[in-house]
């Protein structure tokens, strides 16, 4: 049999019984006794066609979100590697004038996030995101060429800008290719590019740093410089490489595309109206008041990410006589740690279905290691804390959710606004955590520190009560609870309610 004779087959079979590509037992109620031993042939063989084109997908699919996401992250947080040589002498910049250009970034960032979104399918995915990319790879190559502080916040703003409709733009993407239990691990590569970038960007720093009065111009201006080029010229390359859904997906045939399009067709509440955009799904993730906890949650937890990114090097230098190479090198097994962590857990979260579990674990970790920072131990002990465990709790606390929330929402519309607020107003957290580092408490940052604990604390134990909430729902649904309003309506009627149909099962 031939992928197109299954994809054939499995259209046919859909249509007529509901039962979906690869048997899911949610839809297939036919016991497995029953099953003739040529059906039980068919489902393998349509399973195994089926990894055969998610291997596909991860091939042509992963290698370009991760460039594009590290890329993004380099220009982002390589100011704090920057600071190092002598950005602050040369711009003349004064008391709080570095963090401020830090966290302002985060305004436009904010504030373009949802827009962004919004706009995806306008535009197409591959014309939208390889535009922002060539604008934020031009501006992030210009910063290298500011002489003043005015100029540097007039780049970090625009970068924000440019950079804002990146994240939350690919995570709404995955979904276009990924079921949601496939979602985590491929949320997680972009987390694992932006542990690759921060190591990547200490490395990097590390040998730009040398070209220090090269041409007459500090070692900041070329770490700028030649980390902000390749940016510009992976934006062409992503005009030609990024398809803009399966069905124009150039690596795939006609059958492929077919069994694609009934791969994701077969999770519930997935119907043709629901992948397009709706403006009163949109008004539902505004007034879904789990969005919000997830919202409040992710501010928390970023806290710790912007915090930990821009400042990791500067804390590290303040914890020992290190020099300034010295720093950067020790900031990379940090990342490493970080992107590991994240990887086995992602692959543990998809496979078991859970994604609340993992986040209090986690979360639980980096508390941990806040809490190590604020003691009154050796820095051999503080450098355990900041770069071991709150390293090991960092990405996945933030990450997880970022495909938590989405798997919750299946409908289009719904999902692309949730997924915007939920990184717009954690990404709040980058406007303040500058400032809760400044350079007056050096070199301990206790009230840094302990901010980020209790931030990370509150986002954790919002995690516990999502994760205790959605678990009670998917056992009142099991135990067949319908609204009064919802018993009146068809099988049809409420697929399209979404996550709130009974039918529908949240991902805990």
């Amino acid at each position: 049999m031939t992928s197109a004779d299954i994809a054939a087959s499995e259209k046919e079979r859909l249509d007529e019984t509901g039962v979906p590509l690869g048997g899911n037992v949610a839809a297939d109620t036919k016991p497995e006794s029953a099953r003739t031993e040529a059906e039980e042939s068919g489902l393998a063989e349509a399973a195994a066609v089926e990894k055969k084109l998610v291997r596909k997908l991860d091939l042509y699919l992963i290698p370009l979100v991760m460039l594009l996401y590290l890329n993004s992250f380099i220009d982002r947080v390589n100011i704090g590697n920057a600071r190092l040589y002598n950005l602050e002498e040369d711009l003349g910049l004064v008391g709080n004038q570095f963090q401020v250009a830090v966290s302002i970034l985060f305004v436009t960032y904010v504030l373009c996030e949802i827009p962004s979104n919004l706009v995806l399918k306008v535009f197409r995915p591959r014309r939208w995101i390889a535009f922002i990319t060539v604008s934020w790879g031009i501006i992030a190559t210009l910063t290298g060429l500011v002489d003043s502080y005015g100029a540097l916040l007039a780049c970090r703003l625009l970068l924000g800008a440019f950079e804002a409709g990146l994240f939350p733009g690919l995570t709404v993407y995955l979904t276009f290719f990924y079921t949601k239990n496939e979602l985590a691990m491929r949320v997680g590569y972009l987390f694992v590019s932006a542990a690759i970038a921060g190591g990547l960007g200490g490395l990097l720093a590390f040998a730009i740093g040398n070209m220090d009065g090269l041409r007459g111009m500090s070692g900041w201006r070329w770490i700028m410089i030649i980390e902000g080029i390749p940016t510009v010229v992976l934006g062409v390359i992503t005009y030609w490489a990024l398809p803009d859904d399966p069905a124009t997906a150039y690596f795939f045939n006609k059958s492929e595309r077919e069994i694609m399009t009934l791969r994701l067709r077969r999770e519930y509440g997935n119907t043709t109206s629901a992948q397009q955009f709706n403006r009163r799904d949109m008004v539902k993730a505004f007034s879904d008041w789990k969005v919000w906890l997830f919202c409040i949650a992710q501010f928390g937890v970023d806290t710790m990410l912007y915090g930990y990114s821009a400042f990791l090097p500067t804390i590290i230098h303040a914890l020992g006589d290190w020099t300034v190479e010295q720093v950067q090198l020790l900031t990379v097994p940090c990342y490493f740690l970080g992107a590991a962590t994240y990887m086995a857990t992602a692959f543990l979260s998809d496979r078991t279905e859970k994604r609340g579990l993992f986040c209090v674990i986690f979360g639980t970790i980096s508390v941990i290691g806040y809490a190590l920072l604020i003691s009154t131990v050796p820095h051999g002990v503080h450098y355990l804390g900041m770069c071991f465990l709150a390293a090991a709790g960092l990405y996945v606390v933030v990450g997880l959710p970022l495909a938590w929330l989405p798997n919750n929402t299946p409908r289009y519309g719904k999902r692309t606004t949730a997924n915007g607020m939920q990184l717009s107003i954690g990404n709040c957290a980058g406007i303040m955590a500058p400032f809760i580092y400044p350079t007056a408490d050096r070199p301990r940052y206790i009230r840094g520190h302990a901010t980020t604990l209790a931030m990370v604390g509150m986002g954790t134990c919002i995690y516990a009560f999502l994760w205790f909430w959605l678990r009670r729902q998917n056992q009142r649904r099991d135990a067949g609870y319908v609204s009064p309003k919802q018993q009146t309506l068809s099988e049809d009627e409420l697929a399209e309610l979404g996550d709130e149909s009974p039918r529908f099962r949240y991902t805990i």
